[in-house]
């Protein structure tokens, strides 16, 4: 079986992934999938990553086939995931619901890999805020492949790589300047012997959550990888389940959206200050409406302003 070297990147990952993927040779043996978090819209990044790679650099084709010195990239608004179909790698695009806010997102493309090719699998997480790809990570190792990792020291942005760190048993930490060189060595590493012992099949936390990015999956699948939480999902506002041993903590919700830990405090830190904002400017037009067409209730006024000036205040703190 051929092997698959999956990278996810966020911020700053444009330099760092033109550097990994320049370095690539052209015989690679291996199919390279890439996701980059992106807008909805539009994607420059095969035209830029191809100005210096040797290998053809595309957006990602559902159901094509996986074909060893090609480089895929997750288009806008799409998770990237992949499949065996009668002995044959394939890539499937899902537009699923998002996870950690993002879609594309890095752990739909691991998770699906991870079941999919086990051991012939080798995951890479550059530079990027929070902590997507961690989980995506857990799920190659868990199924036998390999984990390479940016140093967080010279990352853009830090925090995508240390959170792998910090919860993925990683194989390798390494600048991105010699990463292409390792990926390639990887992807040549002979198989393993038929006397090897085969690689352990994927935990059901893997498998059920890939069947909710082809929304297959709901309430009672949810139920066997996770209890409820008590929060509710930033999404669609249903409840929030938190996933049984999932570290760093992970929630989702029966529709699919996922997040950890990080991801949703973020999240609602944002709704906390637009909520904020939204009562400040109900506060500003009441008191208008009051100065301008009621004047009659000078304590009422004095209140009003009040208010206004704790919104102020908390709002200023906010920035």
């Amino acid at each position: 079986m051929q092997k698959l070297i999956l990278i996810g990147a966020s911020a700053g990952g444009v330099a760092a992934l033109t550097h990994i993927t320049a370095a690539l040779p052209a015989d690679l043996p291996a199919t390279v999938l890439i996701v980059m978090h992106i807008g909805a819209r539009h994607s420059l990044l095969p035209d830029i990553l191809q100005k210096r790679c040797p290998l053809p650099v595309t957006h990602a084709v559902d159901r094509a086939p996986l074909l060893p010195g090609q480089v895929l990239i997750a288009p806008p608004d799409c998770h990237l995931t992949v499949e065996q179909h009668d002995g044959q790698p394939r890539a499937r695009l899902w537009h699923g619901p998002k996870e950690n806010y993002t879609r594309p997102a890095i752990d739909p493309l691991f998770r699906s890999a991870a079941a999919a090719f086990d051991g012939h699998v080798i995951g890479a997480i550059l530079t990027g805020y929070l902590d997507d790809g961690t989980a995506g990570l857990q799920a190659i190792k868990a199924c036998g492949g390999q984990a390479v990792v940016q140093d967080p020291q010279e990352a853009q942005v830090p925090d995508m790589p240390a959170s792998a760190i910090g919860n993925v048993a990683v194989d390798h930490v390494l600048r991105v300047a010699e990463m292409g060189a390792l990926l390639t060595s990887l992807a040549a590493l002979p198989p393993e012997a038929p006397s090897a012992p085969p690689p352990p099949p994927a935990p059901t936390w893997v498998k059920v959550e890939n069947s909710f990015v082809q929304g297959k999956a709901g309430l009672p699948d949810l139920q066997r990888i996770g209890k409820p939480s008590g929060y509710t999902c930033p999404e669609c506002g249903g409840a929030l389940w938190q996933l049984d041993g999932a570290a760093p903590a992970r929630f989702r919700c029966h529709t699919g959206h996922a997040f950890t830990a990080r991801v949703l405090a973020h999240l609602q830190e944002e709704a906390v200050e637009a909520a904020l904002w939204s009562a400040l400017r109900a506060l500003q037009e009441q008191q208008r409406l009051e100065q301008e067409l009621l004047r009659d209730d000078p304590q009422r006024a004095e209140k009003l302003q009040a208010n206004i000036a704790i919104l102020q205040g908390l709002l200023a703190k906010s920035i």
